[in-house]
């Protein structure tokens, strides 16, 4: 089973407000992105590839609403809560939060988990706290993996390296995979590997001799758990990912980087088509 899944970040904030969004209005957004993927992706065969898009929150019932009768399209949530809901429990008083019972419920069917930009956001409250041991990071991804598999969702775990933590890399993506899975069911879970060091303006992106030797470590330290590339999945990379065994899909985000830069659905289907050889 290869794994196809498109993390739309923030991109729903239009241009004239310092987004990149030229698809549609906000308030159609998702129903633009739906729609404008899952007739084309009907042509995969569903027990052979899976596709999940991650939408901010506000998006979620929009894009659920705009699938079709056995759409190809899965919905998932960029992560939920901490804590959830529960009968005789916590009712939902998580104002800013979403626990995994409301995102179920919405529709959705996966959450996205450990991205770098939500690691980085935890790293820096923490750092305000005062804290110093980040291992408190993995912890509290943990607890988010516990929620949203406990509510039935599939989990994507982002692990990754810094620039800074590369020398160690095999101590750094151990301790979170350690930490992140721990007491969690695998089969529910799929990792994604993001080289951080290698991904943004100017830096050098990781080679296949790189992502086959994480991807190995990987599958050796879960118990051959499924493992994705997160540093995205990308046109000029489709055909080296591909070639590499061990990894099992692609994390989309951006499909244009130069020019009117952003999300464009043709562009994400010829991604795939790329990647899938057909």
């Amino acid at each position: 089973m290869k794994h196809i899944y498109l993390n739309l970040k923030r991109f729903d904030v239009p241009v004239e407000l310092g987004g990149v969004n030229r698809l549609a209005p906000v308030c159609d957004w998702a129903k633009a992105v739906v729609t404008g993927t899952q007739e084309a992706l009907r042509a995969y065969d569903p027990a052979e590839v899976e596709f999940i898009q991650f939408l901010p929150e506000a998006h979620l019932i929009a894009a659920v609403q705009a699938r079709t009768e056995n759409s190809p399209v899965q919905i998932g949530s960029q992560s939920v809560y901490r804590d959830n809901t529960a009968v005789g429990g916590n009712f939902g008083a998580f104002t800013t939060n979403r626990p995994a019972s409301i995102v179920k419920a919405m529709g959705c069917t996966a959450a996205l988990i450990g991205h770098c930009e939500e690691r980085n956001d935890k790293k820096g409250i923490l750092a305000e706290a005062g804290v110093t041991d980040m291992s408190a990071v993995d912890r509290l991804l943990n607890k988010e993996i516990r929620c949203a598999v406990d509510a039935g969702l599939k989990v994507v775990y982002c692990i990754g390296e810094t620039s800074e933590e590369q020398p160690r890399w095999q101590e750094v993506l151990g301790a979170q995979l350690d930490a992140g899975l721990d007491g969690i069911d695998p089969s529910a879970v799929v990792i994604a590997y993001e080289p951080v060091w290698s991904i943004g303006p100017g830096k050098v992106p990781a080679d296949k001799e790189y992502i086959t030797k994480i991807a190995c470590f990987v599958k050796e330290r879960t118990g051959g758990m499924d493992v994705v590339y997160g540093g995205g999945l990308k046109a000029d990379n489709a055909a080296m990912l591909a070639s590499i065994e061990e990894i099992d899909g692609g994390l989309i985000a951006l499909t244009r980087f130069t020019g009117e830069i952003g999300f464009y659905p043709e562009e994400y289907l010829e991604i795939i088509r790329l990647y899938l050889g057909k």
